[in-house]
């Protein structure tokens, strides 16, 4: 199978005004905004360039004289939660919390198949594999350490809906250690030899906890599923 950097059959790029960017603020205070991030948009626009998400950040000013910026990142056809610094000291607070793993992340995904158990824990490390066609993530004892739980929270005749939480930040790690579990996430082309790439991918950025003030509670800030997997996750029991 090639080796491609493109993941799932892609969703077209949603075209969004300033009015929709503030629609899709899920919380906002001095220091951050966590934003329900559209499926189909990359978060910034790469050496292509093309629509971009960081291109309209200017609409999430509210007042400040400088647009916010990325705490960190999705992938183009995941949705949901994402984090943004409203200016350089907020990034700075921010970078540190997501570097020593501090930051919560839930994400949920309508899989192929089953996992092997109700609940568990996949450690497998992984390396980037780049070829002339293009590049992947791969497991690979000697990459850098990647550990993913996961629970099983509903079915469906050959789906299921599983949460997932990484305890690590590695790209594509929870793609791929679903599909090392034998139930790669529906409509990922890249990780699913068996996907015909006819769906979108099935995973959402579910919820995030972020502990930014020393002296107050986490905030945890969660998206709703988006529309393209909200007919396989209920079929799976979400209601």
């Amino acid at each position: 199978m090639a080796i491609a950097e493109t993941t799932a059959q892609p969703i077209r790029p949603p075209h969004l005004t300033a009015r929709d960017m503030e629609a899709r603020v899920l919380y906002r205070d001095g220091l951050m905004l966590v934003i329900d991030k559209p499926a189909g948009l990359p978060v910034h626009g790469g050496p292509g360039g093309g629509p971009n998400l960081e291109a309209l950040f200017g609409a999430l000013r509210f007042g400040l004289p400088h647009p916010p910026a990325l705490a960190h990142r999705l992938d183009r056809d995941t949705s949901g939660c994402l984090v943004l610094g409203r200016h350089r000291k907020a990034l700075a607070r921010l970078g540190r919390l997501f570097q020593a793993g501090a930051v919560a992340k839930t994400y949920w995904a309508v899989v192929r198949g089953a996992p092997p158990a109700a609940a568990g824990r996949i450690d497998q490390p992984l390396a980037k594999l780049t070829r002339r066609t293009g590049w992947r993530m791969v497991a690979d004892p000697k990459g850098q350490p990647a550990v993913t739980d996961y629970r099983l929270l509903g079915q469906d005749h050959g789906h299921a809906w599983v949460e997932f939480k990484p305890l690590t930040g590695r790209t594509h790690q929870i793609r791929v250690h679903a599909a090392l579990i034998g139930c790669p996430v529906l409509g990922d082309s890249s990780y699913d030899p068996a996907g015909d790439g006819g769906e979108a991918l099935h995973l959402l950025a579910r919820s995030i906890t972020l502990p930014i003030y020393p002296n107050r509670a986490p905030i945890t800030v969660s998206a709703e599923p988006p529309l393209h997997m909200r007919a396989a996750l209920m079929r799976c029991g979400f209601n």
